[in-house]
């Protein structure tokens, strides 16, 4: 078997020690300088593992023994944590899940961001853990599937497949998930209800969706079917409307062949179409198709610091993007003088103003659309001063962002830049988009003052940053006298921005650049000088950027006469 230019071998069996965790919560080690990603390792672990794929500089190896196991290692809860792709660290002790999470975020904010050891020493504040860190999550979504004998089964899916590991109790799910999962097998093996095939398309269960409300006790069971109706539903209704807590079940159809698990609409079989629940003490009420956060004790938390963060006194304009719900914006509208939310969804959006009307809170105010689109408008109409526009006079005291994984878009943060408002609160499900974005607003007029961590997802990779950026302040002035003639005033007013430059690159030579490709062009040419002392001496691990799109941003900033 010939080698593989990294001096390892597909098979070949090695020793290693795990220094660290990837993404995907795999342990990562090293053998003779090669990087190697072995599944179900913990920081600390020495482990003989087999080679299962080689490339040039690394590959991925299966763990055969554990030769000396990790002091932070630990005995799973569930027996189905290696098989199923749900809890990715559950065999690391809390503790160093914590650490874990903390460092993740570090490294990322000193290696993409750019800020200095010095600074986060300083601003990053201790994670916010849980005090009993299982039986967190108030929504589950069961796949179902057929076994060898021909019998339903739920439970999840193995790492990175689609085969069903039947189990009804899961760790990280509240215990009514059980009783309600063995109702419903129960059901449709007493009434011949096949489960749903995803290779023919046929049968009738696909999933069970459970949403259970940790303040009020409230339950909802919505059944997704590969059909318009359930048959027999009076049947299972019977059963699941005598649990304590059975306030809502329904059924969403999905005739479709996807990976998309709701259907787009439900049907209320019984009770009511909502449960209701509490964070702090806002109440909202939550539909099979509401977003809302999953893990209520973390979010209260988390949803605190914001507000904390906010610096909140009564009077303040406050711009919640990316609002979900609303379960944000009416946290801030306690304290707040006006807040306005934005959400893509349409039915996101009616819940927030349903939540807001049965709060009784008037000072919040939704808009559905893109952030990156309705953000900038509000900020033209107000710039300009639109008379009969209710927003025209607004402004922004505080913006509040939390995106999706993909982080803010360039055209959201250039509009908070121009806005300028005194504080933003960063809200973050990804600390990698996190520091590209902190950057960003870092490099035009902002400081990085406070980070922490929290974790909202135990027992898993993932994990929720909350950050506050204040506008930089300058104390000292000095006195230039300067005659007419020696302003380039045309420079000086056609500054543009990274959108307008982009667009401009993608028009001219069909190229798409970066905002990162960008500010490195512009940097080399003295573009970007205001020393940030957020950011460190050295500069990000940018990629360089390719000589055809160099040249092309070059043009654009001739054209925009930057340069």
């Amino acid at each position: 078997m010939q080698k593989e230019k990294g001096g390892m071998q597909k098979n070949q069996t090695v020793t290693a020690e795990i220094t660290d965790v990837g993404v995907n919560g795999e342990g990562i080690g090293k053998v003779n300088g090669y990087t190697l990603f072995i599944k179900d390792t913990v920081i600390g672990d020495q482990v003989e593992a087999k080679i299962i794929k080689a490339k040039k500089n690394y590959g991925y190896a299966k763990l055969t023994k554990i030769l000396r196991p990790s002091p932070d290692r630990v005995s799973p809860r569930c027996n189905f944590a290696r098989q199923c792709g749900g809890c990715q660290i559950q065999e690391m002790s809390y503790e160093k899940q914590l650490e874990f999470k903390a460092g993740k975020v570090r490294g990322n904010l000193e290696r993409i961001g750019g800020f200095a050891p010095q600074l986060l020493d300083r601003i990053m504040e201790p994670a916010v853990g849980m005090e009993h860190p299982f039986g967190y999550r108030n929504k589950a979504q069961f796949p179902f599937g057929t076994d060898k004998e021909g019998r339903p089964v739920t439970g999840f899916y193995a790492g990175r497949t689609h085969s069903i590991i039947a189990n009804t109790d899961c760790a990280l799910g509240v215990e009514q998930n059980r009783e309600i999962l063995e109702i419903i097998l129960k059901y449709m093996e007493e009434n011949n209800i096949p489960s749903y095939d995803e290779k023919t398309g046929t049968g009738i269960i696909r999933h069970a969706l459970i949403r259970y409300g940790f303040a009020t006790k409230e339950i909802m069971v919505c059944l997704v079917i590969n059909a318009e109706k359930l048959p027999r539903a009076d049947r299972l209704i019977k059963k699941l409307c005598v649990l304590d807590g059975m306030t809502s079940i329904s059924v969403s159809p999905n005739t479709e062949q996807t990976n998309v698990i709701m259907g787009r609409t439900y049907q209320v079989l019984w009770g009511q179409g909502y449960i209701t629940d509490y964070i702090g003490d806002v109440k909202y009420q939550i539909s099979p198709l509401s977003f809302y956060q999953v893990n209520p004790v973390q979010t209260e938390k988390l949803y605190s610091l914001a507000l904390e963060y906010a610096d909140l006194k009564g009077g303040e304009t406050v711009w919640d993007l990316y609002c979900g719900i609303g379960t944000i914006s009416l946290f801030l509208a306690q304290k707040a003088g006006k807040v306005y939310g934005v959400e893509i969804v349409p039915q996101a959006i009616e819940d927030a103003r349903q939540n807001a009307r049965i709060n009784g809170i008037e000072n919040a105010e939704f808009f559905v659309g893109k952030a990156e689109e309705v953000l900038p408008e509000y900020y033209r109409r107000s710039e300009w001063g639109h008379g009969d526009d209710k927003l025209a006079d607004a402004h922004a005291d505080v913006i509040v962002v939390d995106p999706p994984r993909k982080g803010c878009d360039s055209a959201v943060l250039e509009t908070i830049v121009k806005m300028a408002p005194e504080r933003v609160v960063y809200v973050s499900c990804d600390s990698a988009t996190l520091a590209r974005d902190l950057r960003m607003l870092c490099e035009n007029g902002y400081e990085l003052e406070r980070v922490r961590v929290v974790d909202q997802f135990p027992m898993t990779v993932h994990v929720e940053v909350v950050c506050l950026l204040s506008k930089l302040k300058t104390y000292k002035h000095i006195d230039v006298e300067l005659e007419m003639d020696e302003l380039d005033l045309t420079a000086a007013e056609s500054k543009a921005t990274y959108a307008e430059i982009k667009q401009y690159v993608l028009d001219k030579t069909g190229l798409k650049v970066s905002q990162l490709y960008i500010a490195r062009v512009k940097r080399k040419h003295g573009l970007i000088e205001r020393i940030n002392f957020n950011l460190g001496e050295k500069e990000p691990k940018v990629p360089q950027v390719p000589p055809e799109k160099e040249q092309a941003i070059e043009n654009a900033l001739r054209y925009f006469k930057m340069i």
